[in-house]
């Protein structure tokens, strides 16, 4: 089975319809989004509706910590965050909330648990960025393979049994191994707002037969987007980190 695995659309229309253009030329048997459908960006209604046609043709969808937020309200979030959910809940009717509220924590595929954040208490969103995250993810689940997002930086975890994992920074378009004899974190980067260094929108196309995993990098109009960000009065650094990718 072939699945394209999107995380962290952040209401960026430009980047989602890029990726998902890349998705339909993959032609996948299954897609998944990790959550964080809203947040940062200017397109919260777009997004929410297009999620939510792509759940009614078959896909899957999880909560992410902006999407909570734009139904409870911001709490702990960072200015630039809070100011961005507080004029996202402007733009939602209160379907797009319900829609939202439905969303699973996490989701289960054979041989593998599809969260946002960590199979470590994922409803408190922490984040997998570094080998000791990585573990207790691990120990959260006996799936061999754990699929998430959250950091907007793309990254898989090998671990041995009784070994701390092992961090490897995947290469765009190259297919990365996924051992039968190792348990795998793979983080997917983000197709709204990448961290890593470039801009271009992130996603995973998982091959389980082949036993792969490949990060696709797809080029989409960023000044488009951070163009409709100054027009909503959102922060201005949510446009400009588009441009460079942090």
């Amino acid at each position: 089975m072939r699945i394209a695995v999107l995380t962290d659309l952040h209401a960026n229309r430009e980047a989602t319809e890029a990726a998902l253009a890349a998705v339909e030329r993959l032609a996948p048997d299954r897609i998944a989004l990790l959550g964080d459908l809203v947040g940062y960006g200017p397109d919260p209604v777009y997004a929410i509706e297009t999620a939510e046609r792509m759940v009614s043709d078959g896909a899957l969808c999880l909560l992410g910590n902006h999407d909570e937020a734009a139904i409870t309200g911001p709490s702990g979030m960072t200015p630039h965050a809070h100011d961005a959910i507080l004029w996202t809940r402007e733009q939602l009717s209160a379907a797009h909330l319900a829609f939202l509220a439905t969303l699973p924590l996490s989701a289960e595929l054979p041989g593998m648990l599809l969260v946002h954040a960590s199979a470590r208490t994922p409803g408190k969103w922490p984040y997998v960025s570094q080998e000791k995250a990585a573990a207790e993810c691990l120990a959260a689940t006996d799936a061999p393979l754990v699929l998430c997002g959250h950091t907007h930086v793309p990254m898989i975890y090998y671990a041995l049994p009784g070994r701390e994992p092992v961090r490897f920074s995947p290469l765009p378009h190259v297919a990365a191994p996924l051992s039968a004899i190792r348990r795998h974190v793979v983080v997917v980067g983000a197709v709204g707002q990448p961290r890593d260094g470039n801009p271009a929108a992130c996603f995973a196309l998982l091959d389980t037969e082949r036993a792969e995993i490949s990060m696709i990098r797809v080029p989409y109009d960023t000044q488009e987007t951070a163009r409709k960000i100054g027009v909503h009065g959102l922060p201005d650094w949510l446009g400009l980190r588009l441009h460079i990718g942090r």
